[in-house]
């Protein structure tokens, strides 16, 4: 009987903590949502930043809580909130938007550390304009080429658990950037680095970076579609014995797939300059195939075969948490 006492004691007390807890995180969420709205509404750069500087300090706090990792944040369209699929991973992000058009971005990665188990988090220091060599560098969270993530997928090969980030920076009135960049924690310490070689035949890649005028629209998602693929064949040739010919043969199959606009230049001879960028018109895609991205060409919603098309289904998802053009 007393054991049965000191057990109704022990789940009590249990409860009344989860309560606290609940409490202090959403009198965190509802600070920060006021914070966050500032961040976009109010009418002066200075008055911005001085918004986002608070809720990165709130954010902090509130992160290093135990029950924090727990929590779901929602902050509507004003900041991205994604959690992997295993919630081990989570990335909160937001802009700062200038009178001139040009964005900083903010923000947290949080996550459990696999070398030691515990919920730990770090904060998004944007350098994206002084990274030289941007799609070649490994980053830290202290040196980040900044973006708003839309999307965070979680891929898995041979025993390991791989991450990959969409994301959307504004820039300037002049350019706009998409990026899909893998994200990454050392297994020795378990602190999360950007940016990897997961890029097949592409050695020295480790983000992609898509830079394109500020006055079009390009794609980039994560979604299942069909791709065509080319498939080379020798045959012999009819009435002879040994004479071959080289034929070309169509396959169409659905895979997930990361699909994106190429961009190039516009205008001949401005490579380089990016308020030149358009979509070139091809669709590309990266397949995750053996723990790499794979890029393939000829992906496309549609194929000709209308066999095909009748039974597919576009894979069912919730729009992304912060939606841009």
């Amino acid at each position: 009987m007393k054991r049965l006492v000191l057990y109704i004691a022990m789940f009590a007390a249990f409860l009344t903590v989860t309560a606290q807890e609940k409490g202090r995180m959403a009198d965190y969420a509802a600070r920060l949502d006021a914070l966050f709205e500032a961040t976009q509404s109010a009418p002066t750069d200075n008055e911005r930043y001085l918004a986002s500087e608070q809720a990165v300090q709130l954010m902090a706090e509130a992160l290093s809580n135990e029950g924090s990792i727990g929590w779901k944040w929602d902050f509507g369209t004003k900041v991205s909130v994604l959690t992997s699929a295993d919630r081990k991973v989570r990335l909160i992000t937001w802009p700062v938007v200038r009178d001139n058009g040009e964005w900083e971005c903010f923000g947290f990665v949080q996550y459990i550390n696999s070398a030691t188990g515990e919920a730990e988090f770090a904060e998004l220091n944007d350098k994206s304009e002084e990274i030289l060599n941007r799609e070649e560098t490994i980053l830290t969270p202290d040196n980040w080429f900044g973006a708003v993530y839309q999307e965070i997928i979680q891929t898995s090969n041979d025993g390991r658990t791989y991450y990959t980030l969409l994301g959307y920076n504004g820039v300037d009135n002049i350019t706009q950037r998409k990026i899909i960049e893998p994200i990454w924690f050392k297994p020795a310490t378990g602190k999360p680095q950007l940016g990897q070689a997961l890029f097949r035949r592409e050695r020295n890649l480790r983000r992609v970076v898509l830079e394109y005028s500020n006055s079009v629209m390009v794609n980039l998602r994560f979604e299942e579609q069909y791709v065509r693929q080319v498939e080379r064949k020798r045959v012999k040739q009819k009435g002879t014995k040994n004479r071959y010919r080289t034929i070309e043969v169509t396959h169409d199959r659905k895979e997930k797939m990361i699909m994106f606009d190429e961009v190039a230049p516009q205008i001949e001879g401005m490579e380089g300059l990016y308020q030149y960028y358009v979509p070139s018109g091809e669709e590309l895609a990266y397949a995750f195939v053996d723990g790499k991205w794979e890029l393939r060409r000829g992906a496309q919603g549609r194929v000709d075969d209308k066999r095909l098309n009748k039974p597919f289904e576009p894979l069912e998802k919730a729009d992304p948490a912060y939606s841009t053009r």
